[in-house]
């Protein structure tokens, strides 16, 4: 085998990874792609599949699957947090409101950039606090454009409905008003990665008393502002 690392298995686990990647193939294309005998290269897809590396379209085929593009995202983590500081820092001078970077974390997100409010009544998230996924705007974002059984997933327990997330999905950005701490509203807008995928939440959060009950109305633009820069950075990179 061309390439070969030593390591049997991975070698043709790769070889399907590499044949899917022209577009989707059924078993006898991938047979014929890898020249791998037809139940070792069934067996290697349905193990692949079993880890999101590799799953299936309507048609049934064999295509890369979604674990490819979050690992992709998280190779880009860098470059993220690089451009996350003055970006976060522009949004809370705009907004006046303190400003904070999200990622998912499996069944959690986690606080990764974000730039303090510097005087007088704040919400505070310092970096590396892990938040829950079913309340807050940064988590409806999160959630709102994951595949379906993710998603449907992800709403059961949580302080908003699939309409709600569909909102999310139609506006573009999501607000939240005392979800996750009572007294607390904020706003949030998703940040892509090159495949499109949602990879992080870009959020302002701040007292019910000056974002109002309508937050999104004063402070949408900025979110999705801030955003799409870094939505850019990633793409550039």
């Amino acid at each position: 085998m061309d390439n070969s690392s030593g390591v049997g298995v991975l070698d043709k686990a790769a070889l399907v990874l590499s044949a899917l990647e022209s577009g989707p193939a059924t078993l006898a294309g991938l047979v014929a792609a890898t020249g791998l005998a037809r139940p070792t290269a069934h067996r290697l897809a349905v193990a692949l599949e079993h880890h999101r590396l590799v799953t299936r379209d309507m048609q049934g085929r064999f295509i890369l699957g979604p674990r490819l593009a979050e690992l992709s995202a998280a190779a880009g983590e860098d470059r993220l947090l690089a451009t996350a500081g003055p970006v976060l820092t522009h949004l809370r001078d705009v907004t006046g409101e303190s400003a904070q970077l999200y990622r998912r974390q499996g069944e959690m997100r986690i606080c990764v950039a974000a730039a303090e409010r510097l005087s007088g009544l704040r919400d505070t998230v310092p970096v590396g606090s892990t938040l829950p996924m079913k309340a807050g705007s940064a988590a409806q974002v999160l959630l709102a454009w994951e595949e379906p059984e993710r998603l449907h997933r992800g709403l059961q327990g949580a302080r908003f409905t699939a309409t709600a997330l569909s909102g999310v999905r139609r506006r573009g950005w999501a607000q939240s008003i005392g979800e996750r701490e009572p007294g607390v509203a904020s706003v949030s807008a998703p940040v892509r990665g090159p495949s499109n995928r949602v990879v992080a939440a870009v959020s302002v959060s701040g007292p019910i008393e000056r974002l109002t009950r309508h937050p999104g109305r004063l402070h949408a633009q900025a979110i999705i502002e801030a955003a799409n820069r870094l939505t850019e950075a990633l793409r550039r990179g």
